[in-house]
């Protein structure tokens, strides 16, 4: 799936806390806000679950040395 980049303006008080956030999540800003629309799209029902885009959600115990694929080419973390 190709990404579009677009502009937007965002007060900077929720700028920072977003950050914040991200930083908790050990993601950028970027990744935090697509995470936080694709799960608001998914609960409103206005996206399907098949038409998402896929992420990994990884803890912050886990490297990526730790993630394997599987025949269909999407990642699993790896079970113990």
């Amino acid at each position: 799936m190709a990404k579009k980049a677009f502009a937007l303006r965002i007060d900077e008080q929720m700028l920072l806390a977003l950050q914040r956030w991200a930083d908790d999540e050990f993601r950028s800003v970027n990744g935090q806000m697509e995470f936080l629309l694709r799960e608001a799209l998914l609960k409103s029902g206005r996206m399907k679950w098949q038409q998402a885009p896929q992420m990994v959600l990884v803890d912050a115990d886990t490297s990526t040395a730790d993630l394997a694929q599987d025949e269909s080419g999407n990642v699993d973390p790896a079970v113990d």
